[in-house]
């Protein structure tokens, strides 16, 4: 294999060298065009970018491929669970039983929030957007932790295991606080003898003298949800948390920027848009058929199909379907917005229209449709995101904070606007 690359400009060849990843991807290292050559590489979006090299996630978007740590997410996803996935995530091994029972039990012990926080609820009007709450929360609690949000890298990482331990609890407490807050409802305190998103369904739902009972498998099929978000490479929010730690942020604030990321609509809540799109549909009377033409003739925007990534079947979405189908069987509920989503996909999978286009379903298709069943509300879907993402972000802030020849990253730009002119008097404007 070639080691070298050569980018002609003028007259001038210029010199870089060439990065393998273990996984056979190529890069072209340009970290030196701009000393050598003047010019800088343009490229919107980063769509052909490496920002980074990571051990943490690998994708092939061509053959539907998501390994974390070497691991096929098929795997993972069947026999394991969210916080050994999370491990794995963080810490780039498969625990042993006691590291495992150790990291479970940090979890289980972080579980409530400090008292005082109860009273910063009080402080959102009710029709605050979940989101918003999220990320203001977790930033307010690295000042009830100041030793582990100092912002002296060295002295953050010595207290990294306990924080990555506190943030993956907490979250999902601030996340059912949240949503409790937004109803009238009073908080519901942690569970100790329950698992991780058992435990999150019981500060949702329970009530005084009515115990939450999972009676369907909602619990795992929460789980296997969170599991299947909690990393994907460097998407947007996973970016924005390494970028935010690159300036030496603490942990608390990078994942609250990631947070903000994750809000936007094209990332973190593509899954509400299904759920909107199934329900119109729903709503005309249609079983899917005249939306799919719709959607070939340009008249409607199929969602929860096709990725930035992903040139084939999202593996992800696989597993998901057949975690939804469960959990609806349990509870008895014949959904029709689950048989929609069905003929949707069969007609992705089909129709030359869409084969041609490799537009097939995502991640986002089913997971709207399974925490629906379970009862989550459609505003708190990106909540449960960014549970999920939790792992991932923490990781790749770890990555950050361990390098000794980390930068600060500070993208260039190719400035458009007016040349040089003069200032003029306001009478004379």
């Amino acid at each position: 294999m070639e080691t070298t690359g050569t980018i002609r400009l003028g007259n001038e060849n210029f010199e870089f060298p060439i990065i393998e990843g273990t996984e056979g991807e190529k890069a072209l290292d340009i970290r030196t065009l701009r000393a050598k050559s003047g010019h800088i590489m343009f490229d919107e979006g980063y769509g052909n970018t490496g920002s980074c090299l990571s051990q943490i996630s690998f994708i092939d978007g061509e053959k539907g491929i998501l390994r974390h740590r070497g691991y096929p997410i098929e795997q993972l996803a069947e026999q394991s669970t969210f916080l050994e996935a999370a491990m794995l995530v963080i810490y780039g091994e498969l625990p042993k039983s006691g590291c495992l029972d150790a990291f479970r039990n940090h979890v289980r012990d972080h579980a409530s929030i400090h008292t005082g926080m109860h009273h910063h609820f009080d402080g959102f009007p009710s029709k605050a957007h979940p989101m918003a709450i999220l990320s203001a929360m977790l930033n307010s609690l690295g000042a009830y932790y100041p030793e582990m949000s100092s912002n002296d890298r060295e002295q953050d990482l010595v207290h990294f295991d306990e924080t990555a331990a506190l943030l993956i609890s907490k979250v999902r407490t601030i996340a059912a606080m949240t949503y409790r807050m937004k109803q009238g409802l009073p908080f519901v305190f942690p569970d100790r003898n329950r698992r991780y998103a058992e435990n999150f369904l019981h500060m949702m739902f329970s009530e005084p003298y009515n115990t939450y009972i999972d009676s369907c498998g909602a619990a795992d099929a929460l789980d296997l949800f969170l599991l299947l978000h909690a990393d994907h490479e460097q998407n947007c929010s996973t970016s924005t948390v390494r970028m935010v730690a690159s300036g030496g942020a603490n942990l608390f604030a990078s994942v609250s920027a990631g947070v903000c990321a994750l809000w936007g609509p094209s990332h973190g809540g593509a899954n509400m848009a299904v759920i909107q799109m199934l329900e119109e549909i729903h709503a005309a009377g249609d079983d899917g058929s005249r939306f799919i033409e719709d959607a070939k003739n340009g008249k409607a925007k199929l969602m929860g199909f096709g990725h930035r990534v992903y040139k084939n079947y999202d593996p992800r979405a696989k597993i998901l379907g057949k975690s939804a189908e469960h959990v609806l069987s349990g509870i008895g509920i014949d959904d029709p917005l689950l048989d929609i989503a069905k003929h949707l996909e069969q007609a992705a999978l089909e129709d030359d229209y869409f084969v041609k286009r490799k537009l097939y379903p995502n991640v986002d298709f089913y997971s709207g449709i399974l925490l629906k069943a379970i009862g989550i509300p459609v505003e708190m879907f990106t909540v449960m995101f960014a549970i999920g993402r939790m792992p991932g972000w923490i990781a790749n802030w770890k990555e950050i904070a361990e390098n000794p020849k980390s930068r600060i990253h500070r993208p260039r730009q190719v400035y458009t606007g007016e040349p040089q002119r003069d200032f003029v008097k306001l009478g004379d404007r």
